[in-house]
């Protein structure tokens, strides 16, 4: 990983809790996941074994298609989750409130879904809004980044004596198929939370840069396929003999991560990561931006099988100018998540691929002296839609001046909860730890009926 993925993605505390360390930060730039609860693996350490160092990056499971659900209706068989980084202001996005003293500068415009209304720089998104369930209701005690990321990604708050598995981990046990040759737990732009007690095999492959091939899928120009073979029989056989003297179980975990990886490095299926196929006009509807490339490569791996991507777009930490910032970053949101349902749909991909929009948190109503908003977990904005979400809604309600939710407040386990259930899986569904601890898929959340397709 280079310097400079590290720096942005290392776990840092708030501005305004530690801002000597916030100001080697990027302006804009919010802490990363918290780095206990990251697995990495040394590329060059691989590189030295021979292997590879493209091993390093792949943390994943292969995976088949998705059961149906307990009522026999078809669950998502994949999901996409757009995730802001820093969390984004709700007043500024999904629930203006203009005329407001906290609402800002921003107006709101009518949407396709009837009486829905959000801010006037998503106009893209808000053609988009018939197939959108807009969560105005989300809430938590979390105000720390660290916290609120860790939450939003696996449904608890972090304990310091378990790692939960994030939600990409938890879609990788269990629907995955082993022999798939894609990874199913795909992170763009970010590394996301890890696979915790659950190993090493269902953690994510991290794609630094969308619309490239990923690093090191070829072998070293002095490392033949036969000698590639012989020093993959060597460590097949160490590992091995590593695992009956140990008995560790974390021994099967990196040898399946060795063999997936294996098996990418000459499959066909590669292609799906090279943006190069796509057309222009396709390419410059999603925007000319990362985050824009990150939502196509999305849609790509998930149209190759993949059934788990997330796409990081960075920034929304906004202590400071606000509104310039997050018009900014409205501007490269509005067309990638706009394209990227658009051209779902278009695929006949839309209904059996689950999409959201989230981030840790929301901000405060009231805009501080640096004109920016500071942290605010007691509400924010959450969307969903296509595989099985029920469209055109506004879900839950909040006070006049975007302070408080009044009306249907949706915990983040029962947002879990409703997740789990349209991809399929049971929320309730329990794990033993390996120190013999039972964890459910969601922290005794419940789906929430309204947010479902009937």
């Amino acid at each position: 990983m280079s310097t400079k993925v590290h720096r942005e993605t290392i776990g840092r505390e708030y501005a305004d809790e530690m801002p000597e360390e916030a100001a080697r930060l990027e302006p804009g730039r919010c802490p990363g996941p918290m780095d206990p609860f990251r697995a990495y693996v040394d590329r060059r350490g691989f590189l030295r074994l021979g292997v590879g160092g493209f091993l390093s990056f792949l943390m994943a499971q292969w995976l088949d298609p998705t059961p149906a659900d307990a009522a026999g209706k078809p669950a998502a068989k994949a999901c996409i989750l757009l995730w802001m980084n820093g969390g984004p202001s709700h007043l500024d996005t999904f629930d203006p409130k203009p005329g407001a003293a906290t609402g800002g500068p921003f107006k709101a415009i009518n949407t396709s879904a009837e009486g829905v209304r959000i801010c006037e720089h998503l106009p893209r998104i808000a053609e988009e809004a018939r197939h959108l369930a807009i969560i105005r209701s989300m809430t938590s005690r979390e105000g720390n980044h660290q916290r609120a990321q860790y939450l939003m990604h696996t449904g608890y708050a972090p304990t310091g004596t378990i790692q939960h598995p994030s939600l990409g981990a938890w879609v990788s046990e269990e629907l995955g198929d082993t022999a798939a040759e894609l990874p199913n737990f795909v992170s763009i732009h970010g590394p996301s939370i890890g696979a915790g007690f659950l190993g090493v095999q269902y953690n994510p492959f991290v794609v630094t840069r969308a619309g490239q091939p990923p690093d090191n899928v070829r072998l070293p120009q002095w490392v033949s396929q036969e000698r590639f073979q012989q020093r993959s029989r060597a460590l097949d056989s160490l590992e091995k003999g590593f695992a009956a003297e140990t008995g560790d179980v974390k021994v099967a975990g990196r040898r399946a991560v060795y063999a997936k990886a294996v098996r990418l490095m000459t499959s066909p299926k590669l292609r799906a990561f090279d943006l190069a196929e796509e057309p222009a006009a396709v390419k410059a509807a999603y925007g000319d931006t990362d985050f824009g490339r990150g939502c196509l490569l999305a849609r790509r791996l998930v149209e190759a099988g993949v059934r788990f991507v997330e796409v990081v777009l960075d920034g929304w930490d906004t202590h400071q100018d606000n509104f310039t910032r997050t018009q900014r970053l409205m501007g490269t949101l509005d067309p990638a998540m706009a394209t990227l349902l658009k051209d779902l749909r278009e695929r006949d991909l839309l209904r059996s691929t689950l999409v959201l929009w989230m981030g840790e948190f929301g901000r405060t109503p009231v805009i501080n002296t640096n004109d920016g908003r500071d942290h605010w977990p007691q509400v924010w904005d959450a969307v969903m839609a296509g595989g099985g979400v029920r469209g055109g809604i506004a879900y839950g309600q909040t006070d006049e001046t975007g302070s408080r939710v009044v009306d249907k407040p949706v915990s983040v386990p029962d947002f879990f909860a409703t997740v789990a259930t349209l991809l399929g899986m049971d929320p309730a569904r329990t794990y033993m730890t390996p120190i013999g601890r039972p964890i459910a898929i969601t922290d005794h959340g419940r789906p929430v009926p309204e947010l479902i397709a009937s």
